[in-house]
């Protein structure tokens, strides 16, 4: 038993150091090597681009031609204004569609800013390819000599019916080739992120011609911030048998191109944290999918397809569809849309991790005490009250069985003066009292290790859905997403001083800390000499290194940590035990507890 002890105390150790190194040690250096990284791009001369006919193997649309477009140091607006566009408006969209290649490239979503400050500019999402942060997507074809020159990126549309694009009101587009063959797109959008690109194909050749139809997301620029482990950023899709694809930018840079292979259904494109641009190709026809990054005159990530060629008899039409997807990732949205327009597994465009069978179900309640209160914050504490009520019937085994080693502890003491230094001896006699009394001695450990996957399931939740962004709670926490704002180090503001990241050690984590270091209290210290210094430290590693977590984490993680407290100390007096939290506290400064008179 002492045995398995040590292994958990192990286990918790190496996890702790492990954290610490990531938040405390990885990401900084991340930081400091993604600003290196940003100045030394910037130091470069602007690279120009290549003639026509270059570069071949690398363009930017699968057998296409589509050579990368260089940056040209002008503003957005500027870039904006020189081609035609056609305007989008919607309650929450505004932007525009640039007619050359029928482009989506100029798109801000409304309803969200980039600070909690609702002065602040609104989230930009897509950008023209010239700008700095260029990011589009774009669906055409592409064709042979019979068919004649497909819809392409440098393809000029007509407008051909509508002024204005909005959720009432569908725009249509049109390009008729040098043979003949009619190209009429039209694109509708709902009050949110899909658009419907609807085109129709009339063949007024006198041959059958043949049409590959393709796809791309494609952005210039990685997010500024560095990714963490537990979020996934850069390519993703779903690809029929070949399921769900998440490939980190770092893969393509390094390494080929990734091509999971031919599928039907699915869908595929690039996602951010919050944000996401996506495409789902016809569902009938087989494609090829690939996630690239080239470097052919310009650094630039894609996400495209193309399919395999359709066939449009003489004098005959063909309808095609694509839907795409521009905007925030809204759970109950991108669930609707998965329902409604039958996509394949369009929720897994949210990162809920490995124990998303956990994760989701927790949001769902979250969300539930969201719109009844109105407050995230009090969600998460209302939804830590119903995860405690679930496992109380464990967690009450588990503290009646600590309580009952703290009735023991006179015995153990005894044990222990009697074996004195024979350690094998006081094994056999302290595991033999445990069996007599029926005490399980790492009993203690068990609601720690049931909490882990609540906590780290939490953590999620509150870290990658767009729901917690900017959600305030209450005082000085106007956003349960970001680290508590507040630091000891500058007596929470009093002091007007800048602070390294690792002194933000701000009210929340310090109260967190308390309540950690007082649950840690009411257990029975342990007689190892190393298991009790870890026990002592561990929440004073805790508070640093959960001050760099969301804040709406470290209130459950208080919370949490005073209902258990409470629930500890009912449970511990039903069985006549006393709670020595107190006397444990005296203990750590050399005071010792009186002893009951014989």
């Amino acid at each position: 038993m002492e045995n398995n002890r040590n292994y958990f105390v192990a286990i918790a150790l190496s996890v702790v150091i492990l954290i610490a190194w990531q938040f405390l040690y990885i990401n900084p250096k991340m930081e400091k090597e993604r600003v290196a990284a940003e100045q030394a791009e910037l130091a470069k001369p602007q690279a120009t681009t290549p003639a026509a006919g270059q570069g071949a193997a690398n363009t930017a649309l699968p057998g296409a031609n589509g050579a990368a477009v260089p940056g040209t140091g002008e503003s957005r607006d500027q870039s904006l204004a020189k081609s035609a566009r056609v305007t989008i408006d919607t309650p929450a969209l505004s932007g525009s569609i640039n007619l050359t290649g029928a482009r989506f490239d100029d798109l801000k979503l409304k309803d969200y800013h980039e600070t909690v400050d609702d002065k602040s500019p609104i989230i930009t999402l897509l950008s023209p390819a010239e700008t700095k942060d260029g990011y589009f997507t774009e669906v055409g074809y592409v064709g042979n000599d019979a068919s004649g020159s497909a819809p392409g990126p440098q393809t000029v549309w007509t407008l051909k019916e509508g002024k204005e694009l909005t959720q009432s009101t569908p725009v249509t587009l049109s390009y008729t080739n040098e043979k003949g063959v009619v190209f009429d797109r039209t694109i509708s959008v709902d009050e949110h992120y899909m658009f419907q690109v609807a085109d129709k194909i009339t063949n007024g050749t006198a041959a059958p011609v043949s049409l590959s139809g393709y796809g791309r997301v494609t952005r210039f620029s990685k997010p500024a911030t560095p990714s963490v482990y537990v979020l996934h950023e850069g390519f993703i899709g779903v690809l029929g048998e070949h399921g769900l694809q998440e490939v980190k930018y770092a893969k393509v840079e390094n390494d080929a191109p990734v091509e999971p292979g031919k599928a039907t259904t699915g869908w595929l494109g690039i996602t951010d944290k919050y944000w996401a641009t996506a495409i789902v190709p016809p569902q009938a026809t087989p494609y090829e999918a690939r996630y690239s990054h080239f470097t052919d005159g310009r650094e630039r990530f894609q996400s495209d397809y193309k399919q395999d060629p359709i066939t449009v008899a003489a004098g005959q039409s063909v309808d095609v569809k694509n839907l795409i997807f521009a905007g925030a990732k809204q759970v109950p949205l991108i669930s609707s849309y998965e329902t409604s327009l039958n996509i394949p597994q369009f929720d897994l465009l949210i990162d809920w991790g490995w124990f998303y069978f956990i994760t989701k179900p927790m949001f769902k309640l979250m969300d539930f005490f969201f719109h009844f209160f109105g407050n995230f914050g009090v969600a998460i504490l209302l939804t830590t009250i119903v995860v405690k009520a679930l496992f109380f019937p464990l967690a009450s085994k588990q503290y009646a069985s600590m309580a009952n080693m703290k009735k023991v502890q006179p015995k153990m003491e005894e044990l222990k003066k009697k074996f004195g230094d024979d350690r094998m001896g006081l094994q056999q006699a302290m595991m033999q009292l445990y069996k007599d009394e029926k005490i399980n001695p790492v009993a203690g450990c068990w609601p720690i290790l049931f909490q882990i996957p609540v906590f780290f399931a939490l953590y999620k939740v509150i870290y990658v859905t767009i729901e917690m962004r900017h959600a305030p709670f209450f005082g000085w926490i106007q956003d349960l997403s970001a680290p508590d704002p507040t630091s000891l180090f500058n007596l929470f503001g009093l002091i007007p001083i800048e602070l390294p990241h690792m002194l933000m050690i701000g009210v929340w984590p310090l109260i967190m800390g308390v309540t950690m270091f007082l649950q840690m209290r009411m257990n029975p210290t342990p007689p190892d000499p190393t298991q009790a210094m870890l026990f002592t430290w561990m929440p004073l590693v805790f508070t640093f290194m959960l001050a760099s977590f969301p804040a709406g984490l470290v209130i459950y993680w208080a919370w949490n940590n005073t209902l258990s407290i409470t629930q500890q100390a009912i449970i511990m007096k039903r069985h006549g035990v006393k709670i020595e939290l107190f006397d444990n506290i005296k203990g750590l400064f050399g005071k010792k507890p009186k002893q009951p008179a014989e």
